[in-house]
């Protein structure tokens, strides 16, 4: 059965028909217990947060503890995101023509289907992708990120693999995820992803990078 909360190295909330923001990168960009110390206070602050839900605290008091968890979320994200950026010779290099079709490919297969795509960035080691889920997919049943998420990803390591002669895993196990929270929060996650490889400093404009991609009906946000 699957579930609105998992759990892998970091906590992830997944409500069908929500917008997200989603990073991923290679398997050796970032060590595998980096997020380690942020996925334990996340976890805490969540319990605790069910906790005072189920004892009726003021509104108020939840309000404060999810803007802690947020708060906690967004240094966790901000840290991630640096790791990536810092590592700019990546053993394998996912931002040539071939492994950015690829990787297109993937993420615009379930367009229409499961989802909206609204941008993404293909860069040397890691991929940010903002997208909106459905809540119900073609047969009526809701549709999780985590689910488009492993398809996305077995199927993208298993082509790239084929074009570079490896074998085994690509992708790092963890993706981390944003809840993407109203219109100004959309403007700013596209913005920081087409603008990834211009600050990486590959790129004077967003437009010149091949891995770029953003949905016309989100250009006016950008």
């Amino acid at each position: 059965m699957k579930k609105e909360h998992y759990r892998s190295h970091l906590p992830h909330f997944h409500t069908p028909g929500q917008q997200f923001f989603v990073t991923w990168c290679l398997k050796n960009a970032v060590p595998s217990k980096a997020f380690e110390k942020y996925s334990m206070e996340l976890e805490h602050l969540k319990a605790k947060i069910y906790s005072h839900k189920s004892r009726k605290t003021s509104d108020e008091s939840i309000a404060n503890m999810k803007k802690e968890y947020q708060s906690v979320k967004r240094k966790c994200s901000n840290a991630f995101n640096k790791l990536l950026d810092l590592q700019q010779k990546p053993d394998i290099d996912i931002s040539g023509i071939r492994s950015i079709n690829i990787i297109s490919e993937s993420v615009k297969y379930w367009e229409g289907k499961k989802i909206t795509n609204i941008a993404f960035s293909i860069m040397p080691n890691h991929m940010h992708w903002v997208l909106e889920t459905f809540e119900k997919d073609f047969e009526g049943k809701p549709v999780f990120l985590q689910d488009i998420l492993k398809s996305v990803k077995q199927f993208s390591a298993k082509e790239i693999n084929k074009t570079k002669n490896l074998s085994g895993n690509l992708w790092h196990r963890e993706s981390f995820d944003v809840t993407v929270r109203g219109s100004i929060h959309l403007s700013k996650v596209i913005s920081y992803t087409l603008n990834n490889p211009v600050k990486a400093g590959f790129v004077n404009h967003w437009t010149h990078w091949p891995g770029n991609w953003c949905n016309e009906d989100y250009l006016d946000c950008f």
